[in-house]
């Protein structure tokens, strides 16, 4: 099966389930731990004041991840669509736009991470066999705002329309176009950047809530992952079987 039938939207919905079934290995691999970290906390509601004609209005939840570290607003919303794309939401569950899949993008390109901060990143550079992967000069972080640069300019060529302004159909186009490498990014090939925004929309779909994305839990519950527990000694000797629901590592600060 080619990448691009991974994220194109069927409208029996088959797609999204082989999509979930073959990116699974993402929920229980290193994207549950990152190089980011944070606090979620949440608001609660003011009660309403009956002594006086008036109410408060409903304090919304506090979440310092969901603050934007990198990208412009349009950039973010180029994010959004794109990721929207590669996992749509569908009866199965939200997709990535519901999942802040931007916000754990975002997050990721800020961090040392988004500068190869632990990667050699100096020559000589050959071409890479068939069996490697490709040496790639330019820094994820500039790379991806290339990529999303890229997918206005395309677009904006392909449809006479910025990304975003496109339907979904001719924005599956662009992503296809762009998986086969069908447009350069100054020197780059698009394919480049195409594996790098499915690798971190499958990210921030399954990492754990502190890192921005996977809100609610919602991506661990359609797999029914049950997220980052201390231990597991009353469930494994139950002759029952135990669903167990999700737990973030939010869950043990302070113990």
């Amino acid at each position: 099966m080619e990448e691009s039938e991974k994220y194109q939207l069927d409208e029996k919905g088959s797609s999204r389930r082989k999509f979930l079934r073959n990116s699974g290995v993402a929920a229980g691999g290193v994207v549950v731990g990152s190089v980011l970290g944070g606090l979620i906390g949440f608001g609660e509601k003011e009660p309403k004041e009956t002594a006086i004609n008036h109410e408060h209005a409903a304090t919304p939840a506090a979440n310092p991840n969901a603050a934007l570290m990198f990208f412009t607003p349009d950039q973010y919303q180029t994010t959004i669509a794109a990721t929207e794309r590669i996992f749509p939401a569908d009866d199965n569950g939200p997709g990535a736009a519901d999942l802040n899949v931007a916000i754990y993008i975002d997050h990721q390109l800020a961090s040392p991470w988004g500068i190869n901060a632990k990667d050699y990143m100096l020559g000589a550079f050959y071409k890479a066999e068939a069996t490697q992967q490709e040496q790639v000069r330019i820094l994820r972080k500039d790379l991806f705002l290339l990529g999303l640069k890229g997918l206005d300019d395309y677009s904006a060529k392909k449809f006479d329309s910025k990304f975003t302004s496109l339907d979904a159909q001719q924005q599956d186009e662009v992503l296809t176009d762009f998986e086969k490498g069908e447009h350069k990014l100054s020197g780059v090939s698009s394919s480049i950047f195409f594996g790098l925004l499915r690798m971190l929309t499958i990210e921030g779909a399954y990492a754990d809530p502190m890192y921005g994305g996977n809100k609610d839990m919602e991506g661990w519950a359609m797999r029914k992952f049950p997220g980052s527990r201390m231990n597991f000694n009353n469930e494994v000797v139950s002759k029952e079987f135990i669903e167990l629901e999700p737990e973030s590592l939010q869950s043990h600060m302070g113990h």
